[in-house]
């Protein structure tokens, strides 16, 4: 199995940088994980949304396999508390997929291509985070997913 965070952009914040290494780390011990920035792409001060959205949904696909199962990271995607999150990882993992496909849009979301090629969507919390925020944040979850599928201390209810 192997998880895949696919973000726009880099990660330019050290301390955040620090924390997504941190978290890196401590998964190792569980599953293939990496991160994967799409460098921004050039000219979009001068495009409107759509257009923004058209070009950063066809970096996102970029080699996104048919055999990949895609999750978007959306506002408005189902939220689930930190163990349901844990038991539905753990269902798509069981679905058979060899990659989980994590994808963080830019500013203006996801093209509709971007929607209709994910089979799920998942929302972090109904507050606004940065993007370069959400990529500490949404690691540290799916480390803490994989301390609670296996019963270990880090949760705490």
């Amino acid at each position: 199995m192997e998880i895949v965070l696919r973000v726009m952009g880099r990660t330019s914040e050290k301390y955040l940088q620090t924390g997504l290494a941190e978290y890196h780390k401590r998964l190792k011990r569980y599953v293939k994980f990496s991160m994967e920035e799409i460098p921004d792409l050039k000219g979009m001060k001068n495009r409107d949304a759509q257009a923004q959205n058209q070009m950063e949904g066809e970096a996102l696909l970029k080699n996104i396999q048919s055999s990949d199962f895609v999750v978007l990271l959306d506002e408005n995607g189902k939220r689930f508390k930190s163990r349901a999150f844990a038991n539905q990882l753990q269902k798509w993992m069981n679905a058979g997929p060899s990659k989980i496909v994590f994808l963080v849009g830019g500013p203006f979301g996801f093209s509709p291509e971007v929607y209709e090629r994910a089979q799920a969507q998942v929302s972090l919390s109904d507050m606004t985070f940065s993007h370069q925020m959400i990529r500490l944040f949404f690691t540290e979850q799916i480390y803490r997913a994989y301390t609670i599928l296996r019963n270990e201390p880090y949760h705490h209810d």
